[in-house]
């Protein structure tokens, strides 16, 4: 079974269909007390543990369909002429307790915007994770600025906050954490390590809506915050991002990159730096707006599911959740990851142990696999833009130092539950937990 990732199969496997989100079928029972599934494993021929699909996403309500309607009818679609997209900038600030939030047509597009307003340009470094999504690598090839890897650390998923200083050259722009699933970076660490070398801190919160570091806001402790609205985010708008940021001035400059480079006066035709049209779209800012209503119970559904679930899980041997750190005060789950020690399961590869879980009724994946050693990256450095951004002599350099090996342990024993998973009721946690059982009890058969 393939046990990689893509943008494409991971919301294959989220976007399930199922009921709605609603109270939990029936009153918790104790891990222990929860019958275990009898019969042969499923992927073998038996019985699966559930048959029951997983919540579907999006959620879709009546308010969504009015707050199109009432942006359709209108008639203005593009934020220049509307008024949603600038009220749900005022609605996302205040609710992350940051001074200014510029929405954007993406994640992507608001981490690209974020780095020219930072000044990122060619042969600049910024120190970023080797495990996430690609588009935290792609921003910075694309300002022709070198991705510099910091090696993971595996019981959280998260940048290695202790790798840090070890990177940084004379060279390094900006401090790219990524709060990994919702789950908070080391913060603490981090932004301590950016006053102390004068870095600017770019939080990417694409994944981590609600997320908290010590009461506050992921986003907002930073230099600049960014979010994604994508279609398999728990803020969702097919499309969709937002920049969050408490300096004047850096708020200027992503506000003008968006808008083609224009200045304040956004009617005529004059333009005061280079830019590109990152600008959301009316009909994006009113649907976000409307699930306000329900966000916040959907991230306490998914904390209360996830502890549970946690607490199950630690008692077998084998499966190892990952850890928050001691700052995080609030983890988003936009996905539920844990590590998987096959010595605990008869010595069965993790894709066996993959196809067998999902062969239970359990999707899952094997997240993501080491950028920092993906082709296209080697590629894209030796292409002509490159070349005249870097020497060969810089990029050999560059590439001979380009090792995380324990981030490549930690792609080989991921493993990932879907946020949508955790909007379930406590049976769903219980039945995921038994579903691992299950398979630990007959390994020896994979």
């Amino acid at each position: 079974m393939k046990t990689t990732v893509t943008r494409r199969n991971f919301l294959g496997a989220a976007l399930t269909a199922a009921a709605g989100l609603g109270p939990p079928a029936r009153a918790a029972a104790s891990p222990l007390a929860w019958p275990k599934a009898s019969g042969k494993l499923a992927a073998l021929g038996g019985d699966p543990v559930r048959t029951e699909p997983f919540p579907s996403w999006p959620k879709i309500r009546d308010n969504d369909e009015k707050a199109w309607m009432e942006v359709l009818h209108k008639g203005r679609w593009c934020r220049l002429d509307g008024s949603y997209a600038t009220l749900f900038e005022e609605t996302w600030a205040k609710t992350l307790g940051a001074k200014h939030c510029l929405a954007t047509s993406s994640g992507t597009a608001a981490l690209l915007t974020s780095l020219n307003a930072l000044g990122v340009g060619p042969g600049d470094e910024v120190l970023v994770p080797p495990y996430t999504f690609v588009a935290t690598v792609n921003v910075v090839l694309m300002q022709l600025a070198l991705p510099v890897f910091v090696d993971t650390d595996p019981e959280t998923s998260q940048m290695d906050a202790n790798k840090i200083e070890g990177a940084i050259t004379e060279r390094t722009r900006c401090i790219l954490p990524v709060h990994l699933g919702g789950s908070p970076a080391d913060l603490d660490k981090i932004l301590a390590i950016g006053r102390k070398h004068n870095l600017p801190v770019l939080e990417d919160a694409c994944q981590a809506h609600l997320a908290e570091w010590r009461h506050r806001k992921v986003s907002t402790l930073g230099d600049l915050g960014c979010f994604s609205f994508q279609a398999s985010k728990n803020l969702n708008s097919g499309e969709g991002g937002a920049i969050l940021t408490n300096n004047d001035d850096l708020l200027r400059a992503c506000n003008s990159f968006h808008n083609n480079g224009r200045g304040a006066d956004t009617s005529g035709f004059s333009y005061v730096r280079n830019g590109l049209n990152h600008r959301m779209t009316e009909f994006q800012a009113a649907l976000l707006l409307a699930q306000f209503a329900r966000l916040e119970e959907q991230a306490r559904t998914r904390e209360q599911n996830a502890a549970y679930l946690t607490k199950m899980l630690r008692e077998i041997p084998g499966i190892i959740p990952a850890r928050m750190y001691d700052g995080c005060t609030r983890n988003a789950y936009h996905l539920y990851m844990f590590r998987y020690d096959p010595a605990h399961f008869s010595g069965a590869p993790r894709a066996q142990f993959l196809k067998a879980l999902e062969a239970e009724g359990v999707p899952c994946s094997g997240g993501y696999t080491p950028l920092n050693k993906e082709p296209f990256l080697k590629n894209t450095l030796h292409a002509r833009a490159f070349q005249s951004a870097c020497s060969p002599e810089e990029i050999a350099r560059y590439e001979a130092q380009n090792h995380c090996p324990v981030n490549d342990r930690l792609c080989e024993e991921a493993v990932w539950f879907f946020q949508t998973m955790l909007l379930g009721s406590r049976q769903d946690m219980e039945q995921i937990a038994e579903a691992i059982r299950k398979v630990q009890r007959q390994s020896h058969l994979l």
